[in-house]
């Protein structure tokens, strides 16, 4: 056993009175970090000087809590937690500034546009609870709400998030102190080649379709869209409309993690040590002709699943250089062919011990080996 921390996610269905409750609540989110982060940058200009995090809190606390009364009608740990995300930004700008990053964002104002409301708040005092038994959850400044928890946790609750979806539904997400059974350890290694049209070709010659996921719904979404350009913005057919375009979203979103959360738990499940590329995603997604399809097949999110799923379980999940030609190295002799390069060869002979390569065959058996050798696990 293991003890990890795991989130659970339920949806909630809250009443009118506890609507109007988290409409403020996720109201004051935004206002607190646009007028601290107002603040941090009107303080820096005059008097190139910073504020920290607690400092900052104390200002909401003893300034603007005082000036807009209604601040305190909402959680307290949400407002805390709202100025903590901000100084969290802040430091994640300067730290990637300083490794030369010059791509990375300065920390932005919150749109009341945006569409995605979510609060987090601490678990303190019992002030959280989930009462299976019953369906419901109990959170602060809300009460009892209804819930739907479809799966139990044995833990200790440290924070829960709630949110609002653009398709009008509510979620919570818990942040849980639990004892994982570790996975029985295996002998098995594998490594595997990331694609657009299969998405994973590994080791044992295995190709995994790649499921197309916004594909199947594109006709579907534009059609919604098109409908709705002919409305009047802002009329409540409008709205009517964004939700069900919001609804598709989150239906392609759900399925696409339903699908890469199976596959990885699969690899997980059958292997002690997991190779892949690191791939430069933000690079290709320069090239316009691929990006709706790159963006669609998620490799990110897949690879995140695999290292915090690896890390439970004590497996091995490795990234190999994004530099190392997997391609077009002949996986049987070690030649190299730079002819491989183009995308378009899909098979190939080796003109050094005439060996038959399909391309990514070849190029996931070249990332088992260049992962095993990083890894010190063979010479």
């Amino acid at each position: 056993m293991k003890t990890v921390i795991k989130g659970f996610k339920y949806r909630i269905y809250p009443n009118a009175d506890q609507q109007i409750q988290l409409a403020k609540t996720f109201g004051c989110v935004k206002f607190v970090y646009n007028q601290l982060l107002a603040k941090r940058i009107e303080l820096y200009k005059n008097d190139e000087k910073s504020i920290s995090k607690t400092d900052c809190n104390n200002y909401c606390n003893r300034t603007l809590k005082q000036e807009y009364i209604w601040l305190k009608d909402v959680d307290k740990f949400a407002l805390t937690n709202s100025i903590y995300d901000l100084d969290s930004a802040y430091q994640n700008f300067f730290r990637e500034i300083k490794k030369g990053n010059k791509n990375q964002g300065f920390p932005k104002f919150k749109s009341k546009r945006d569409h995605h409301y979510s609060y987090k708040t601490n678990f303190t005092n019992n002030n959280i609870k989930v009462l299976f038994g019953e369906n419901l959850v109990q959170l602060p400044k809300l009460g009892k709400i209804t819930a739907k928890l479809h799966r139990e946790f044995q833990g200790k609750i440290l924070f829960a998030t709630i949110s609002k979806t653009p398709s009008n539904k509510y979620f919570v997400s818990f942040n849980v102190e639990v004892e994982h059974e570790v996975l029985p350890e295996s002998k098995n290694m594998i490594a595997f080649d990331l694609g657009i049209k299969e998405f994973i070709i590994d080791t044992n010659n295995a190709h995994v379709d790649n499921p197309r996921i916004l594909k199947q719904y594109e006709g579907k979404l534009a059609k919604l869209q098109r409908k709705q350009a002919k409305m009047i913005k802002g009329s409540n057919n409008f709205k009517k409309q964004s939700i069900k375009i919001a609804r598709i979203h989150a239906k392609i979103t759900n399925t696409r993690k339903d699908f890469q959360h199976k596959l990885s738990s699969e690899i997980v499940y059958n292997n002690q040590v997991i190779i892949s590329e690191d791939l430069m995603i933000a690079n290709m997604l320069k090239n316009h002709k691929l990006a709706k399809a790159i963006q669609d097949v998620s490799w990110g999110e897949f690879t995140r699943q695999l290292k915090y799923k690896s890390e439970w379980n004590y497996k091995i999940y490795h990234k190999i250089s994004p530099w190392f030609a997997s391609s077009q190295i002949c996986s049987e002799c070690g030649h190299k062919n730079k002819e491989v390069k183009c995308l378009s060869i899909r098979e190939w002979v080796c003109t050094e011990c005439g060996s038959i390569h399909q391309r990514d065959e070849n190029a996931s058996k070249n990332i088992l080996k260049e992962g095993l050798r990083e890894l010190g696990m063979v010479s």
